[in-house]
């Protein structure tokens, strides 16, 4: 027969400590304003580590007014490496700050965000997207103290397009194209990049980019830069790096080459990008900057101050190889 053990409560922590209940509140949750001796705070930490203390989950929410939990609403995709690392930051960047983060992945089949943000007791909610009204007042009616979409009102989508156009307009381009990808979950992010890229290419005085859908595989690839060739169109913005590997490979094997055929600049830079051939050129976004301002924002919302926004423009950087 297996006996449960006691959990540690604060009221042994105090007796171990010789204070009060309320003095290892004040220690433990940093309550501000509280003036309380050196020597007392080493002791109620002394004990607290001694004792394994671990403050409820309830407790600390009445001591800070909301919950260590955040809920971050990923969208319904395959989780590459740039979302994966993402993810990551953001959590040990919220995790600096004592905060917890858990993710929802939408879909047809999933829990409805608000049923989720109930169960948990989310005080905040981050989505990748802007959240509708509706919802926006559904998940603070549930306990959302902070809700906030990863991205700029802009769309990191639409910079990271239009650093790619600008790149390539820079170089002299006058005629692009644009490869878009196949799969529906990518649909969405991938019209917001080309938004930006037709945008770019209006604002310089030339024509939208010639958009094409290919699968991600050589012979539709093949057959779609040679197309573009024989259009005269002279670089591609793809939705992202491996779109714009799968490209390289395929102009490879017709006999084409990049730049000289056709410039090709991706999204993302992936760790094999510098190993394609020719070496990829990309738009990078710095993941670690970007969790550490997503908390930032987090953290100022729970406070009630200002949240900014999310992802500014200077965490996007263009990285120039061989292939533009």
């Amino acid at each position: 027969m297996t006996r449960s053990l006691k959990r540690t409560t604060s009221a042994d922590v105090a007796r171990a400590a010789g204070v009060s209940r309320t003095t290892v509140s004040y220690v433990l949750n940093n309550r501000p304003g509280e003036t309380i001796p050196e020597e007392t705070r080493r002791r109620v930490m002394d004990a607290a580590e001694r004792l394994h203390y671990r403050p409820h989950a309830s407790a600390r929410a009445l001591a800070a007014g909301h919950t260590d939990i955040v809920l971050l609403s990923l969208p319904d995709l395959p989780v590459g490496p740039s979302l994966g690392r993402y993810v990551e930051e953001l959590a040990a960047a919220l995790a600096e700050h004592g905060l917890t983060l858990l993710t929802h992945l939408m879909g047809t089949r999933s829990r409805a965000l608000t049923d989720v943000c109930a169960a948990v007791g989310a005080s905040a909610v981050l989505g990748f997207r802007s959240f509708d009204e509706e919802t926006v007042q559904a998940l603070h009616r549930v306990g959302a103290v902070v809700v906030l979409p990863t991205t700029r009102h802009s769309s990191t989508m639409t910079m990271l397009g239009d650093a790619q156009a600008a790149h390539l307009i820079e170089r002299g381009h006058r005629s692009i194209g644009y490869l878009l990808p196949t799969e529906h979950p990518f649909t969405s992010m991938a019209e917001d990049r080309l938004s930006a890229v037709t945008e770019a290419c209006l604002q310089a005085g030339l024509a939208p980019p010639d958009s094409r859908v290919s699968a991600l595989e050589i012979d539709p690839l093949a057959r779609l830069a040679a197309r573009w060739v024989e259009q005269g169109v002279t670089a591609v913005c793809a939705y992202n790096d491996e779109y714009a590997i799968a490209l390289l490979a395929a102009m490879k094997q017709i006999g084409l080459t990049a730049p000289g055929d056709l410039a090709v600049v991706g999204v993302d830079d992936i760790p094999v990008a510098r190993f394609a051939q020719p070496a990829l050129s990309t738009v990078y976004v710095d993941l670690h900057e970007a969790g550490r301002q997503g908390a930032e924002a987090v953290v100022a919302g729970l406070r009630h101050q200002k949240t900014e926004e999310v992802l500014p423009v200077n965490v996007i950087r263009l990285v120039i190889r061989d292939s533009s």
